[in-house]
């Protein structure tokens, strides 16, 4: 059993270059995350790969995964504009936030 706030999980938000789509993840390790959407491995093109959504647009950091995964399920139950008020508050100008990870 892992002792209670020794893990960061994230749950995050990614767009494509034009920023028309957008796609929601949960992960324990942001920096390589953002790498594995970018470096797929051949036999998995995925979602994000599909549609090119490799840029970091929002972030949330969590101590416990199940807290994450259920913030992670409520985000993607939500419609576009709701979300994209979301990403509005945390980051203005949706300004890419790879390279500050």
């Amino acid at each position: 059993m892992k002792t209670l706030g020794t893990h960061n999980y994230y749950v995050y938000i990614l767009t494509n270059k034009y920023k028309t789509v957008l796609y929601t993840g949960v992960t324990n390790d942001l920096k390589k995350r953002l790498y594995w959407h970018q470096n797929p491995e051949a036999i998995d093109k995925n979602f994000t790969f599909r549609y090119k959504c490799f840029f970091l647009i929002y972030f949330e950091l969590f101590a416990d995964i199940d807290t994450a995964i259920a913030r992670e399920k409520q985000i993607k139950g939500w419609i576009r504009s709701k979300k994209d008020n979301l990403i509005n508050e945390f980051n203005p100008k949706w300004k890419f936030l790879n390279d500050e990870i």
